[in-house]
């Protein structure tokens, strides 16, 4: 291994009423082979007995409390600052329900250290129902400035075994140098949920940051199997947050366009195509996402 190994890493993982997938990517963090690293839980508010099994099986962790939920964007970041606090040097943001290769930290510090201007690296991402099966080998985005999974649902045959730059790292996993940290903040807690790591990126491209996709670092993420079916909830996220991604980093006049179109497409066929019957509550949840756009709401979606 080239890397320096002498660089701090702070792992931080955000656990809410999720026992068992917590425990299991505590097992895999704890198994890696990187010497420099400490591990934080943020636990917000469990009922399962979550922070007992925790102290239990992993009493090297520290385990941090959230009692205001500030929602995926808002909860991490009180862990990065923590980890930064604490003097990392770099900050690793990993969903609860992932497991990683020993060596995965290793990889992704290597490719970070490679290079000053590298802020973000992630990991091949695979799905853990599906261990060879990819679900992310970085993402790019599209002419309107949609995201999209490079490689997604691909046998893994070695076609993504280059490291790249890519426009955004899957936020199941992304790994944040400090001094970019420093420069370009946290997560815009205004998204709550979804989007954030995509918006994150964004701004640490337009900043000069490079955002890196490392193949031998490789994760298994139990969250967006193949046959991924997105809740209203998520419907709701996904319209708003764009549109405030949009607002926010002054996109083009034709770029916006295409949005209002493609979304205007969709709330259509979900309301008068029988095949989307089922999709009634995605086209409620898209009109209050447009509507509360509209109202300035951000944050946590009402009702």
């Amino acid at each position: 291994m080239n890397a320096p190994l002498h660089s701090k890493v702070t792992v931080v993982i955000l656990n809410t009423n999720r026992r068992e997938d917590t425990l299991e990517c505590l097992a895999s963090v704890t198994a890696s082979d990187y010497p420099a690293l400490s591990v934080l839980v943020l636990d917000n508010a469990s009922t399962d007995g979550s922070v007992e099994a925790i102290r239990s099986r992993f009493p090297a962790v520290r385990i941090e409390p959230i009692t205001d939920n500030r929602g995926y964007a808002g909860n991490n970041n009180v862990g990065i600052d923590l980890a930064l606090q604490a003097g990392a040097d770099w900050v690793l943001v990993l969903n609860e329900d992932t497991t990683l290769s020993a060596d995965c930290i290793t990889h992704m510090v290597e490719a970070g250290e490679s290079d000053p201007s590298i802020g973000a690296t992630g990991p091949k991402v695979y799905h853990y129902s599906e261990p060879r099966v990819i679900q992310s080998a970085g993402a790019r985005a599209d002419a309107r400035w949609r995201s999209r999974h490079i490689g997604e649902n691909e046998l893994d045959e070695g076609q993504y075994d280059r490291r790249c730059d890519v426009d955004w790292i899957s936020g199941c996993a992304i790994l944040l140098r400090r001094a970019a940290l420093e420069q370009v903040g946290g997560f815009d807690a205004s998204f709550f949920y979804y989007n954030e790591e995509t918006e994150l990126c964004y701004r640490l491209r337009k900043a000069g940051w490079r955002v890196v996709y490392e193949p031998q670092a490789q994760l298994w993420h139990k969250g967006v199997k193949r046959d991924y079916e997105p809740s209203p909830s998520v419907a709701y996220y996904a319209v708003r947050n764009q549109l405030m991604f949009l607002r926010k980093h002054h996109a083009p006049l034709p770029v916006k366009l295409a949005n209002w179109l493609d979304f205007s497409r969709t709330i259509m066929s979900w309301t008068i195509k029988r095949k989307w019957a089922g999709r009634r509550q995605h086209r409620d949840a898209a009109l209050q996402a447009i509507g509360d756009y509209f109202r300035g709401r951000s944050g946590k979606r009402p009702g």
